[in-house]
């Protein structure tokens, strides 16, 4: 049930000593410090391991990880078949471009990956091999609940602390983190995390929440906490009819009750990939006027601007109302031979994904 994994078995490492893991029965075992990991009744292998030295990180992993297992997100409504989630997933040109670029013959990871529909959606593909990492197991079991029924082959699904991955470094193509870091005790250390995972040559996408296109919600929030929730009319998604009850739960949840989150900028972002030996390629939505199209280049280079035009893109997204609550994508490509943290980014060339 969970036949990638075994088929890239050398693509995993023990979250707790990096060491190789070998399967045996029904459980994943460290061949260095002997650790083992088992997997679920439903077939998930539990390769979470809970933080350690940082009482603080720990402790909000936990709240999060709680708050998921209650409000899993986003929800499967409307959809039923492999077909409803292509057309669901298709709908959102981010999600088509991912379907159409990445290259064939990719390693994939979603870290964060809830529900597992980007997981699922990119496992259609026959090209390529997904897993989808959450730290929660009922969004998992959903997730796998999907891939199952409907025969997603070329998707797996495993529990995973992304402060401590069970994926060997610099061997994946692609790895996609969005909507999940900043809902994190320490944003860049989980982003240097993700990180050292790809590939020289391969590229990262996270999601971060912006300081300033997020002051609606903000703003949104304080209603709803100070006057009630039956003010969650002045969402837009709350009032969409053609969202059923579930998803407006979890929508509601998610942007208004979440348990922690913080706020980024472009520049910060940017600084992240930089300063990590990453070369900048986008950001979503693009920095300066040009608008994001339907034919947009995920994985080329695009200007990364000044601050002072990534400030008004910010401005902008606050002008518009925050939508889909002011989440940015940031892209970048590791470079092709590997540099230490803090090294200079531009002391190597970039190579691209053939």
């Amino acid at each position: 049930m969970y036949e990638p994994l075994v088929e890239h078995l050398e693509l995993l490492a023990c979250p707790n000593c990096r060491g190789a893991l070998r399967l045996g029965g029904s459980e994943f075992a460290c061949k260095a410090c002997g650790a083992s990991y088992p997997v679920s009744e439903d077939g998930i292998p539990l390769l979470f391991l809970p933080n350690e030295g940082r009482t603080d990180r720990e402790d909000l992993t936990q709240i999060v990880k709680t708050f998921y297992e209650a409000n899993p997100f986003p929800n499967y409504d409307e959809v039923d078949s492999r077909e409803s989630l292509a057309r669901k997933a298709s709908r959102g040109i981010f999600a088509r471009l991912l379907d159409e670029q990445i290259p064939a013959g990719s390693l994939v990871l979603e870290v964060g990956c809830g529900t597992g529909q980007l997981t699922n959606f990119l496992g259609l593909s026959w090209k390529r091999k997904v897993f989808g990492a959450d730290m929660c197991l009922n969004s998992l079991r959903l997730a796998k609940g999907f891939r199952d029924r409907f025969s997603v082959n070329q998707a797996a699904f495993l529990q995973m602390n992304l402060f401590r991955p069970c994926f060997v470094d610099n061997r994946l193509d692609v790895v996609i983190c969005s909507g999940v870091l900043h809902h994190t005790g320490d944003p860049l250390g989980g982003f240097r995390s993700l990180a050292r995972l790809v590939k020289p040559g391969g590229v990262l996408l996270i999601g971060l929440y912006n300081k300033i296109g997020r002051l609606p919600t903000d703003f949104r929030r304080w209603i709803f906490r100070n006057l009630g929730d039956g003010f969650s009319f002045l969402d837009d998604h709350m009032r969409n009819k053609n969202y059923n009850e579930a998803r407006k739960r979890a929508w509601f949840m998610d942007q208004y009750k979440h348990p922690h989150e913080s706020k980024h900028t472009f520049s910060e972002a940017i600084e992240w990939f930089e300063s990590s030996g990453f070369q900048f390629l986008m950001t979503i939505p693009k920095i300066g006027s040009e608008p994001f199209t339907a034919n947009e280049k995920l994985f080329e280079r695009h200007s990364k601007g000044t601050r002072m035009s990534r400030f008004l893109t910010e401005v902008e997204m606050l002008m518009t109302g925050g939508r889909d609550g002011a989440l940015f994508i940031t892209i970048g490509r590791k470079a092709a031979t590997g540099i230490s943290q803090g090294c200079d980014p531009d002391a190597t060339r970039i190579a691209r994904l053939q």
